[in-house]
């Protein structure tokens, strides 16, 4: 039986290692690739322009891959489940392949979907390919629970075995008996919109750093490659937060978008490493691709994973609600040049390091400002060109101590951290040159940070002991979780008592020495009266 199909171009936006192309081949008479502008995700709450602008990258790209093989793309707008039934009819379509996503929303959208396809006699054929390991085994491997560490969720992809080796391209002669019909107007039917169509944003994008597409993924990947000392001894905390050029590959936008597959990334690094010395995860680049399959495996185990409220791994926090100061965080006047600069990359480019992630996230939540982290997530997720939804909310998690991460007394300093790997102040600004004074052309700093994160770090506290002895009451509470907090409170505690006994101890020795002081004036004037 030949097969009329459509492909569902998502996120695995690439022709490489795509196992559910292929199978849209398989059979296949008449192929029609199709992707689909979801007003559910492609909209101005999502979508900066940055993101726009990397997504039409993509599509001209993958639109021009297609070419190669004598097919085009079908660009269409609305909710699926009512653009496809139509399609359905209007080309005998008989099969629907496409790359299986695990968000919940997708989850629901595909389900629609099938559903449809059934009632039109059409089959449904979807494949893993997004991650390097289907996450449901994954979760079923750790008694149906999502691994709450990385180590735990080392130990499980240990036992499953190295991930599945990407499969190759289509190529001309794999197309060699199937046909995409299109017609001379499919660019007014079925075109991709321009920017100016999609975006809000009336603003002119900046410099474009990062180009969309499968094919400078792949370039970006070939030239990293090449530098395989580079390769072999990339640990990620020793990259540079705020260096001029990024420090890091930035290949995360083209994995997030699937521009390029994690897999094939994954397997041209252990070809890189073999016969090296190279550094292990967690800080390797292969260490990399498995935190982001351990927030993907925590993402399908926990409900309510993006949010606080009825997430069960989530700490419950008091947060405030201060839309002045989340203003001023997120369009870069917090008065802390190092904060405002990262915004304000963040704004310009779609990209910033992990850790400067780390020091506005912080900032705005635990640190100073005590704003829910979820504003944050709304943020990342709208100006980041990976804004992947678990990766994204999973960070906030961690970053905020709400979850995973229970250090909640180890806090970025606005200031002092920049200082570190920019002793000159390069990546901040050149304030002489430009004429700044601040207080008149840069704001004074919003909150007094020395004074408030200790006051925040308080907060937390009584967050976690309410969390502990809540857990305490409740038999439904993960006891391991509960027993990670009370070991961080009592941390937190040993080190106050630590500095408690510094002070005590520097007491001490100031009495004694003005005990050995009296003592030595006693000694003397003994003497001299001896003398006398």
């Amino acid at each position: 039986m030949t097969h009329n199909c459509i492909h569902w171009f998502r996120k695995g936006l690439r022709l490489h290692d795509n196992p559910a192309l292929v199978s849209a081949l398989r059979d296949c008479k008449d192929l029609y690739p199709v992707f689909v502008l979801d007003p559910h995700l492609y909209n101005s709450d999502h979508m900066g322009i940055n993101r726009w602008r990397f997504l039409v990258g993509c599509l001209h790209d993958l639109d021009c891959s297609l070419r190669k093989l004598k097919s085009r793309l079908f660009v269409l707008r609305g909710h699926p489940e009512d653009v496809f039934p139509e399609l359905f009819k209007k080309w005998d379509v008989t099969k629907l392949t496409y790359e299986y996503d695990t968000e919940p929303y997708s989850l629901s959208r595909d389900g629609k979907v099938t559903e449809l396809a059934e009632r039109h006699g059409v089959e449904v054929v979807y494949k893993i390919s997004h991650t390097l390991y289907d996450m449901d085994r994954v979760i079923e491997e750790n008694n149906g629970k999502a691994p709450l560490t990385y180590n735990r969720m080392q130990a499980i992809l240990k036992s499953l075995g190295p991930p599945k080796k990407p499969v190759p391209a289509p190529t001309l002669e794999d197309m060699n008996e199937i046909k995409t019909p299109y017609t001379e107007n499919h660019e007014e039917e079925y075109g991709i919109p321009p920017l100016g169509e999609l975006c809000e944003d009336t603003a002119a994008p900046g410099e474009e750093k990062f180009p969309g597409g499968e094919e400078e993924a792949l370039r970006r990947l070939d030239e990293h490659m090449k530098r395989t000392a580079w390769v072999c001894k990339f640990e990620k905390p020793q990259t540079s937060p705020n260096s001029l050029s990024p420090s890091t590959t930035v290949l995360s936008p083209y994995v997030t978008f699937g521009c390029l597959s994690a897999r094939t990334f994954w397997w041209r690094l252990a070809g890189g490493y073999q016969g090296n010395k190279h550094s292990s995860p967690p800080v390797s680049l292969h260490g990399q691709l498995l935190w982001r399959e351990f927030y993907y495996a925590a993402s399908v185990g926990i409900p309510n994973f993006n949010k606080m409220v009825g997430n069960p791994v989530c700490t419950q926090v008091d947060w405030d609600s201060n839309p002045e100061l989340l203003a001023a965080w997120r369009e870069a006047r917090t008065g802390f040049p190092f904060i405002d600069a990262i915004m304000t990359q963040l704004r310009q480019e779609g990209w910033i390091h992990h850790l400067a992630r780390h020091a506005v996230a912080c900032f705005l939540t635990r640190g100073d400002l005590w704003i829910n982290w979820e504003e944050g997530q709304k943020v990342f997720e709208k100006l980041l060109l990976d804004g992947d939804w678990a990766l994204n909310a999973g960070n906030w998690l961690w970053l905020s101590a709400s979850a995973f991460f229970h250090q909640f007394f180890r806090v970025y300093s606005p200031v002092a951290f920049g200082k570190k790997t920019d002793k000159n102040g390069d990546y901040i600004n050149v304030q002489q040159a430009a004429g700044c004074i601040v207080g008149k052309d840069y704001p004074q700093p919003i909150v007094k940070h020395e004074e408030i994160h200790k006051k925040n770090i308080q907060r937390m506290k009584l967050a976690y002991a309410k969390r502990s002895s809540d857990a305490a009451v409740s038999p439904n509470k993960k006891q391991g979780m509960t027993e990670n907090i009370r070991l961080n409170l009592f941390i937190f505690q040993c080190l106050l008592w630590k500095k408690q006994f510094n002070v005590f101890y520097h007491f001490c020795l100031f009495l004694t020495g003005l005990k050995r002081k009296a003592s030595s004036v006693a000694d003397l004037l003994q003497s001299k009266g001896k003398k006398k």
